[in-house]
Formats: C-alpha cells, structure tokens, sequence
C-alpha cells in the first residue's frame, strides 16, 4: 500500500491490521542468542546503514533471537543489566515485534516473544509501503508508567533515548550479520497504537524495519 493511501486511510480512522497468515504460536521460546559470533565492532559500524528494499522472506529464530538480545537482551544475569542503558532502571521501553503470524512483545527475562495481538499490523507501522511486506517491523514502546522517578515533562526524553540506543543496537547487529535495517519515525501513532492495543500511559516511539536486503542470496 503507498504511503498516499495509507495517509488517506489514517484521516477518516482506517488504517488498520490485516488478518494473520502462518501458524503464529501464542508464546514463542527463542534460541540462545549466539555471542560468539558477527563481526567486530569497528567493522560493524563501518558497515552500519539504512536500508529500504527488503525480502520478504521470514528471518530464523537463530537471527531473530540474536536481534531482539542485541536490542533488550540482559548481558548481565547477576543484575538484570540489559545491553542499552536506562535513566534510573526504569527499562520503561518495550519492545514489539510485528510478523505476519501476528504481534509479540520480547520478554527479555525468559528471552522469549508473547503474542499480543492475533493481526498483521505490519502495514500500520509506518507510511512506508516496504513496512507491508518486510518479515519484521519492530515497534519501541514507552511506558510512562515505570517512569514515576523521571519528571513527568522530562519521560518522553529520557524514553526516546533509549529507543534511539536499542535500535542502534539492532543495526549494528544487523550489519555484523548481513542484515538490512531503517529505523522510521513517520508513522500515524494513533492509528498504531490502536491496533496494538496499548493503553493509555504506553506512548509509540519508533519503529524499525529489519530483513535480509531485497536480492540477497539465501543464506
């Protein structure tokens, strides 16, 4: 769907989920991420760019298990310490994974994805009509309600940093592994946030779209 449609869509409040296609399991048990592996951060960082063609083929749980870690994985079990920094501990961004078999949201302690939502809301997670079709749109969400520490006019802030640092995480791991990934801001956050199914002290704040580049030989 191009992004005039979708705009359209969004002015009269019909920019919706599509129905789920695939076998999407309520609850979805992630290998152990694989430390050993990728390239070295310099090389990583090197390679580190926005992508916009993606195949839409499915990525592995091995490689979605990797990005999702990258991104709020905890590297440290002793403290519960997550691979990007928190003002205060609030850990107040979560992190949702839009696929066709439906909406999950990574529980970074059982390193495992819960099923939210039984819809394709790919399509609502950005203007962008590769959002449509792309094997994996990740959404990063605040709630404000684990902010209570933070001032109430400085949360936004703080959670957007956050945001910013785990998706920065998940490009650099999708350029150590021959990934593709754009990080997106245009998006109806009503329309998305509704489709979701959040409540009211949950606030949308990116999105990020990750998959193999359009063209790319099978691994």
């Amino acid at each position: 769907m191009n992004p005039l449609t979708k705009m359209a869509l969004g002015l009269i409040g019909q920019l919706r989920a599509e129905p789920p296609t695939g076998d999407g399991s309520p609850a979805l048990a992630l290998p152990l991420p694989r430390l050993g592996e990728g390239l070295p951060l310099m090389q990583a960082l090197a390679l580190r760019h926005s992508h916009r063609a993606f195949d839409p083929k499915p990525l592995e749980l091995p490689v979605l298990s990797d990005l999702l870690w990258a991104a709020a994985g905890i590297n440290r079990p002793d403290s519960g310490g997550r691979t990007a920094p928190s003002a205060m501990n609030a850990q107040e961004v979560d992190v949702y994974v839009a696929m066709p078999e439906g909406l999950y949201l990574y529980d970074p302690q059982a390193h495992a994805l819960q099923r939210t939502v039984a819809a394709d809301v790919r399509r609502v997670t950005g203007y962008q009509d590769f959002v449509d079709h792309a094997p994996l749109d990740l959404v990063y969400v605040a709630d404000h309600g684990r902010m209570k520490m933070v001032p109430a006019e400085q949360r936004g802030v703080y959670a957007a940093a956050s945001a910013g640092a785990m998706a920065q995480n998940v490009y650099l791991q999708a350029a150590s592994s021959g990934l593709a990934a754009v990080i997106r801001a245009w998006l109806d956050r009503g329309a998305l946030a509704q489709a979701m199914g959040l409540g009211t002290n949950q606030q949308v704040l990116l999105a990020q779209t990750v998959g193999r580049p359009a063209g790319a030989a099978s691994p």
